[in-house]
């Protein structure tokens, strides 16, 4: 039987300065493969609101949404931990509604942990949580969910801003969060964050000196040719190939050439 991947492994993981490997997933077939190449956790993110439903932000994406997308995540990944976003307004209204949100993630989605964004505001909320049985990633820099406030997207933690994320995620940490996620922050404030903290941290264009790193799927796999941030690498070129593949399949079928006898019944 595969062991699973918890939040108690992540944190030995971090504890001996083993790097944490994670990556966005939105369905059963990638959360297989992702998860037999030994990926150690799995973000059913509401990036998927960009990669999957083509809207310009992650806003328009719902609670319901997540829980789908995370219970096919679920059924694909037998190892791999699992951490579902918690949406835009799906946390923020009251404690109430947003720990019924998240057990809804866990209960019907099958997730193993939420991660939601934002600092200091929200540590009794991570307290709240924590003390019930849900596992809390906070999620600290640029918060894809601000980015009207934010004006776009910008580097985050620059000058005076850098102690206060610092300053909160300790705050998140102390609160009881098991990991915080770190994007689009300077490195050596990623770097003084990570040594300041016991738990892991998970960084998205934040240097290398995070406890982990974590990309969006569709990103590094090469689906989109237009998006190239520089904190992206990308090791693969998935656009390109399914385009040719396409083709192929298109140019046999026209052609007669496909299906033959190999791949017809009697």
């Amino acid at each position: 039987m595969t062991k699973r991947v918890t939040t108690r492994t992540l944190q030995k993981m971090r504890d001996r300065n083993e790097k944490i490997t994670m990556v966005t997933a939105y369905d059963a077939t990638f959360a297989r493969l992702f998860d037999e190449a030994g990926v150690d956790s799995m973000l059913v993110g509401d990036s998927m609101g960009n990669v999957i439903q083509g809207h310009q932000s992650t806003i328009p994406v719902t609670l319901e949404h997540i829980i789908y997308h995370t219970s096919c995540v679920t059924r694909g990944a037998k190892r791999a931990h699992i951490v579902a976003d918690m949406p835009f307004m799906s946390y923020g209204a009251s404690i109430e509604q947003a720990i019924q949100n998240a057990g809804r993630l866990m209960k019907e989605g099958g997730a193993h942990a939420v991660k939601f964004e934002g600092g200091k505001h929200f540590a009794e909320l991570v307290y709240r949580m924590t003390t019930i049985g849900i596992p809390v990633m906070g999620h600290l820099g640029f918060t894809p969910q601000s980015v009207h406030s934010f004006g776009g997207h910008f580097v985050q933690g620059r000058g005076d801003a850098a102690q206060k994320l610092i300053d909160d995620a300790k705050i998140l940490q102390d609160a009881g969060a098991y990991a915080i996620v770190f994007e689009l922050i300077p490195a050596d404030v990623a770097k003084r964050a990570t040594e300041a903290l016991t738990i892991p941290t998970i960084g998205i264009g934040a240097g290398p000196n995070t406890s982990g790193q974590v990309l969006v799927c569709n990103d590094f796999l090469g689906m989109d040719e237009q998006f190239t941030p520089k904190f992206l690498k990308k090791y693969a070129n998935l656009s390109q190939t399914i385009r040719e593949a396409t083709s192929t399949y298109i140019e046999e079928v026209k052609q007669g050439a496909f299906p033959t006898e190999k791949h017809s019944f009697e």
